[in-house]
């Protein structure tokens, strides 16, 4: 459910469905009845939408049920029909984790979290969820106050933020890094360290500015392109309660994306 759907998505499901001979198609539409969209959804017993912006506070009074981690971000990227019962998820922050558990551990870890905006408001949850302590550095500081004190954290000015030595995790969950928007790194390259863990969310491109200076710097990155797999598998296992081929996932996700 989407105003402007996309095929990442897509060839990921769908290549899971093939490499496991399940009967699902995956189809990206754009929506512009929101309360229309979900009344199909029953009518035709549709099993699974996934969610986009703006699109993602939107539909949730227009639920049966609302996960519990979901309802405390606000906001649901994944809604699954059990019988004309429509049930919200949010997949972004277990996406976010998986991705960082990856390499490392969460419970105890000092985060720094680039943003306060949707994205990183999920993100925020998920560490919370998994026992980090997170900062939220973001340019409009009474946002980041907000965001920090619904998930136990502190706020922090984002200027300057990157090159305090206490975090051992720098997230970047602002839309600094996309081609489209601006492709510059959001941390100066001289504030990374060799022991740091560095995720991007940004996706497109894969290889942004920030995870490319973190490997120069030796430190550990991890792209977006790992956060939008695991949220998509987290949806696969939704929808279909089996176990998603992630490598395959991956591939179409790679060859999706270039």
């Amino acid at each position: 459910m989407s105003r402007h759907p996309v095929s990442t998505g897509a060839a990921m499901h769908l290549a899971g469905y093939r490499a496991l001979g399940l009967d699902f198609t995956y189809i990206p539409f754009a929506v512009t009845d929101v309360e229309g969209a979900t009344r199909g959804m029953r009518a035709l017993g549709i099993r699974g939408l996934g969610v986009s912006m703006p699109y993602k506070q939107a539909v949730i009074p227009l639920l049966d049920e609302i996960d519990p981690v979901a309802a405390r971000i606000g906001a649901v990227n994944t809604i699954v029909n059990d019988e004309g019962r429509l049930r919200g998820y949010n997949t972004d922050w277990i996406g976010a984790v998986r991705a960082l558990e990856e390499v490392t551990q969460l419970g105890g870890a000092r985060v720094l979290l680039l943003g306060a905006g949707g994205a990183a408001r999920a993100v925020a949850f998920g560490l919370a969820e998994r026992g980090a302590a997170v900062t939220i550095a973001n340019r409009d500081l009474e946002k980041a106050r907000q965001l920090a004190a619904a998930v136990g954290g502190t706020a922090v000015p984002l200027d300057g933020a990157a090159s305090s030595p206490e975090h051992g995790i720098l997230v970047n969950a602002t839309s600094r890094g996309m081609a489209e928007v601006d492709p510059r790194s959001p941390v100066p390259e001289e504030a990374l360290r060799e022991d740091l863990l560095v995720m991007d969310i940004v996706y497109k491109p894969m290889i942004t500015e920030l995870v490319e200076a973190a490997r120069r710097r030796g430190a550990t990155a991890v792209h977006g392109g790992r956060m939008l797999l695991h949220q998509a598998a987290e949806q696969f296992r939704l929808y279909t309660g089996r176990e998603p081929p992630l490598d395959t996932m991956d591939e179409a996700l790679r060859a999706q994306l270039g």
